[in-house]
């Protein structure tokens, strides 16, 4: 199975999860969500997924100034992008119960 299309399912919820830790900026949310497994994310990918979450009110932003380049634009999460985090978080917890019964039930072990 490719992971990069698994990833493409899920990266909302991601972004969202890795943003409510801590705010963060693009390359900064790039290093954390390829730092907790999701080695096949895409730069641009997550780039397009912090714009689109930001368009649609579910995080904030705000820029800070770098001392080593450009300043940067850092994102954090709002009471809309919690709720989204929450709903999607349940959606996915229900599916993957759904997954691992059916993989358990065909002998495969996960």
């Amino acid at each position: 199975m490719d992971a990069t299309q698994l990833v493409k399912g899920v990266l909302d919820l991601a972004v969202l999860a890795v943003v409510a830790r801590e705010d963060g900026y693009g390359y900064d949310v790039v290093r954390r969500l390829r730092a907790a497994g999701l080695e096949d994310v895409g730069d641009a990918s997550v780039y397009g997924t912090l714009r689109r979450l930001y368009s649609a009110g579910a995080l904030t932003s705000y820029v800070v100034p770098s001392d080593e380049g450009p300043h940067r634009k850092y994102y954090g999460i709002n009471a809309q992008g919690r709720d989204a985090l929450a709903s999607q978080g349940k959606t996915w917890a229900a599916f993957a119960g759904t997954m691992a019964g059916l993989l358990d039930e065909a002998g495969v072990r996960t």
